[in-house]
């Protein structure tokens, strides 16, 4: 309602300034023109985020944002107006959407998106109690294995906060992911970011 990124991204393209914007929000296409006039001046680049592939998944982890659709909806809108476009998988929730990459990497190459890049899930401080507590709530069956899955990449913790780990983690399954993640964009022709 502020238009404070629109407000921005005017001071952009006036200045001849690059911009880089991260949203999982499809409120990003109101300022289409103005990232269409920042290319044509300075970089511009948008990465979408696009957790999950399953709507149900989704909705019952993130219930008050876009769905996957939408988003990619978003990255086609942006593509289709010349704007450098990514997709990131994010957060990655180890045992609950790992398995989704390929499926978000090929639909999000399909929409036009030119890069793609990751981030496995961060619990710092009380988001962790906030984490579990919805995660049993909405999917109770499967919170035993995530909370599992997410220590396996943890080093037997919830959060490990060091720099070049946070984003990654360790250990096997983070590697597997890891793999995943990258054989995916590579095999699609998507730089990573």
């Amino acid at each position: 309602s502020y238009r404070l990124t629109r407000g921005c991204l005017e001071v952009c393209v006036e200045r001849a300034n690059p911009a880089a914007i991260i949203t999982k929000s499809a409120l990003v296409e109101r300022d289409v023109d103005l990232l269409s006039a920042l290319t044509e001046v300075a970089d511009a680049h948008v990465t979408v985020s696009i957790p999950f592939w399953d709507p149900a998944r989704a909705r019952a982890i993130e219930p008050f944002v876009a769905t996957p659709a939408r988003r990619l909806r978003v990255v086609e809108t942006l593509a289709r107006a010349g704007i450098s476009v990514g997709v990131n998988v994010a957060p990655i929730i180890p045992g609950l959407n790992d398995q989704d990459i390929p499926k978000i990497l090929g639909a999000a190459r399909d929409a036009g998106a030119r890069s793609a890049g990751y981030v496995l899930l961060r619990l710092p401080g009380s988001v962790k109690s906030v984490f579990e507590e919805r995660l049993r709530v909405a999917l109770p069956l499967a919170a035993d294995r995530v909370l599992h899955r997410i220590r396996e990449t943890r080093g037997g913790q919830l959060y490990d906060s060091r720099f070049g780990v946070r984003g990654s983690g360790e250990g096997v399954y983070a590697q597997m992911i890891h793999r995943l993640f990258e054989s995916t964009a590579n095999r699609l022709g998507l730089r990573h970011h």
